[in-house]
């Protein structure tokens, strides 16, 4: 079971890592004309991400789960598929990537790496991570509940998103 805790950790602290980068590219982007938008519904994404975490502690805890057994490979091979999606989606936004939507008027908007398929990759990769994760350890109801939050919370955050876009061009 320590296993378990051990990758939990891991996980908590890329995510926080992640959150040192946004904030120092937040911080360039405003200085460079930024615009936030879509401030009304950010808490609603730091209460999704730290309930999850909290979530799979205590339901890994509480049921003393492990590593699952069942479909591993799978599960293992997703997991890494995302890890791997999500260092590309942010090494491809560079200096544009963050946690916020900033734009910066009459700066071109990012269509290479991961963005030339997809208009929202990480969201998509976000939502994957959220059902892999919990099932890699076991914990089920953290699988159903987080993904379900995470979908609902979408169709808050792309529309915004999509908007703010349009003002690039």
């Amino acid at each position: 079971m320590i296993g378990v805790y051990v990758f939990l950790v891991v996980i908590i602290v890329q995510r926080i890592g992640e959150l040192v980068i946004a904030k120092r590219n937040e911080q360039e982007m405003k200085k460079r004309g930024g615009i936030e938008v879509g401030e009304e519904h950010y808490f609603l994404f730091i209460v999704l991400h730290v309930a999850f975490f909290i979530s799979l502690l205590i339901e890994t805890y509480v049921r003393e789960t492990g590593f699952t057994t069942n479909f591993a490979s799978v599960l293992w091979s997703l997991f890494l598929l995302t890890q791997l999606l999500r260092i590309w989606s942010i090494k491809s936004l560079g200096k544009y990537w963050n946690t916020k939507i900033i734009i910066i008027p009459h700066e071109e908007r990012v269509t290479t790496g991961p963005y030339k398929f997809l208009n929202h990759p990480n969201y998509l990769i976000v939502g994957v991570e959220l059902f892999v994760i919990p099932f890699i350890v076991q914990a089920y109801y953290t699988a159903l509940i987080f993904p379900l939050a995470h979908i609902l919370l979408m169709f808050i955050r792309i529309p915004a998103e999509n908007k703010a876009l349009r003002r690039l061009s």
